[in-house]
């Protein structure tokens, strides 16, 4: 896809785009693709608040069924729930809806391309291409999308296809292989998703302590913090060898040692969890503070006799279930925390950073509410709208 100057609608290589979904992420990125001067031809949109969103990001663009978006269409956006992609796909397959030549997008974070083999079986073009942003659904997220970072997975013939789209509305492609793309994911939704958790229990707290707003004490302590580990997550030097990174910008009582602190902290938390019912604060607290103590220990932050301290305090301080006394927050970590004082080399990234779980966004990314209320006029499948 050539990418010349002059006026957008005058470049050669335009599209006619359908975007099925006009949730938040398909209104924005089809405004963004018009505004890169590709006519959007025709849009989906099941509830009302598509439709209106629609109507505000995609003033004049047609509202029609499915099939017939895709049909009108040259570039297909297929921005629905990674749960629905799926069915949507195979369903479209089934009644012969996909076109030779066509550019087919989803912007699942979870998938990659293999989602789309019908797609590929109709001689049409896979590409996955994933915003890393949450999304509101409004004008303000066309500002955000300069420079924002968008995992692209394609076919190595028509890779430069997806990175010229994504260029093309200011975006940064980042390759991606097909099988990264659930780790991928899960690190962005355990990133934005969890962040976002842990500012509720952090508010709740400070409301529980008499503060009236919590969200104004919490803002510029939350932005400093995020700052300085983002700037400390930097890529590896000449050598390749990987710094400690984010964890390096730790702050308060694991990277004070202060043991007696954490010990409070539980203390007090547990009270409120009995009093509010928010039982998960102390377990979230305690889970976090053995993982920074582990990260901590392994940059050489905190040395091993002050780890075991910590360790202790938290192991004093754990969270019953009520059930005979035991412990919700988790065996043990004095053994964890004694082998990581015999491993040399290496950094924090590398020791004690153990990947695990999943994440399901959006905005992973997926930071994603769905409105999934519909079914498309062919019957064959959901297409529900992607809420990120």
């Amino acid at each position: 896809m050539s990418l010349p100057g002059g006026p957008p609608e005058q470049r050669p290589g335009r599209l006619g785009v359908g975007v099925v979904g006009t949730g938040r992420v398909g209104a924005v990125l089809g405004s963004a693709l018009r505004a890169a001067g590709h006519p959007v031809v025709a849009v989906s949109a099941i509830s009302e608040q598509s439709r209106e969103r629609a109507a505000a990001l995609l003033p004049g663009v047609p509202v029609v069924d499915v099939p017939e978006v895709v049909r009108r269409a040259e570039l297909v956006l297929l921005t629905v729930p990674d749960d629905v992609l799926a069915d949507l796909v195979r369903g479209l397959a089934d009644v012969g809806a996909w076109q030779l030549g066509q550019l087919v997008v989803h912007t699942s974070g979870r998938h990659g391309v293999e989602v789309l083999g019908p797609v590929r079986a109709a001689g049409a073009i896979p590409l996955a291409l994933h915003p890393a942003m949450t999304f509101t659904g409004t004008s303000l997220d066309l500002a955000r999308l300069e420079g924002c970072s968008f995992a692209v997975t394609a076919p190595a013939a028509v890779l430069p296809i997806g990175q010229a789209l994504v260029v093309e509305i200011g975006g940064e492609p980042v390759v991606l292989d097909e099988g990264a793309r659930p780790l991928y994911h899960a690190a962005l939704a355990h990133g934005a998703n969890h962040l976002v958790v842990l500012v509720a229990q952090a508010a709740q707290a400070l409301a529980a302590a008499g503060v009236p707003d919590p969200g104004r004490v919490l803002g510029p302590l939350l932005e400093a913090a995020l700052d300085g580990a983002l700037r400390a997550e930097v890529p590896p030097g000449p050598d390749g060898v990987r710094g400690p990174g984010a964890v390096s910008a730790l702050t308060g009582p694991v990277r004070r040692g202060d043991p007696g602190t954490v010990a409070e902290h539980l203390r007090v938390l547990r009270d409120l969890a009995a009093r509010t019912g928010a039982v998960d604060l102390p377990l979230t607290y305690a889970a976090l503070a053995r993982s920074a103590t582990q990260r901590a220990l392994a940059a050489g932050l905190v040395q091993p006799p002050v780890a075991q301290q910590l360790v202790d305090a938290l192991e004093a301080g754990s969270v019953p279930t009520g059930r005979d006394g035991d412990d919700t927050a988790g065996p043990g970590m004095g053994p964890a925390a004694r082998s990581l004082d015999q491993e040399d080399g290496g950094s924090g990234q590398e020791r004690g950073a153990q990947p695990g779980g999943t994440g399901h966004d959006g905005t992973g990314h997926d930071s994603t509410d769905h409105d999934g209320t519909g079914h498309d006029s062919t019957g064959h499948h959901d297409a529900g709208e992607d809420e990120r």
